[in-house]
């Protein structure tokens, strides 16, 4: 009777934190940060007009976001043996949170400010670099981390 009463609660304990367990196992993977990334084609004849506008403006752009914590870094990708149709350049950005809209309405107020340019002039620029670069596609890529 004794070992009736011991299996019995040794399969009601089971029974119950079996099920706790499993609901507690962790998935082998996570959600870690964002990755936006900008394909980028260049015109013959336009690299370094493309590479000065990269050194000066949008790395200013750039950095002040990394200075914000708006973003936590940015790096630029040559397709070093580009197929035909292919992007020349690949543009990462990479940060931890997705801004809700009035923090993209703020931050847009804050780069403007920092950039000295109007929605219009800022508009106005990327409609010349559209001379000579076209972006051929935009992804948004979320890395996944090992949930060790």
């Amino acid at each position: 009777m004794n070992n009736l009463i011991k299996c019995t609660a040794a399969a009601v304990t089971l029974a119950v934190a079996l099920p706790a367990a499993v609901a507690a196992q962790e998935q082998p993977l996570r959600p870690a940060e964002y990755v936006d990334v900008s394909a980028i084609h260049i015109d013959d004849g336009h690299q370094l007009e493309y590479a000065n506008h990269l050194a000066s403006m949008w790395r200013s752009s750039m950095d002040f976001q990394v200075e914000q914590g708006w973003i936590d870094s940015y790096e630029i990708l040559a397709n070093t043996y580009a197929r035909d149709g292919e992007p020349d350049l690949y543009l990462l950005v990479r940060y931890s949170e997705w801004p809700s809209t009035e923090d993209g309405q703020a931050r847009g107020e804050a780069m403007r400010a920092h950039m000295q340019m109007t929605r219009e002039q800022m508009q106005e620029a990327s409609a010349g670099r559209a001379e000579y670069r076209r972006v051929g596609s935009d992804m948004l890529l979320r890395r996944l981390v090992w949930n060790d």
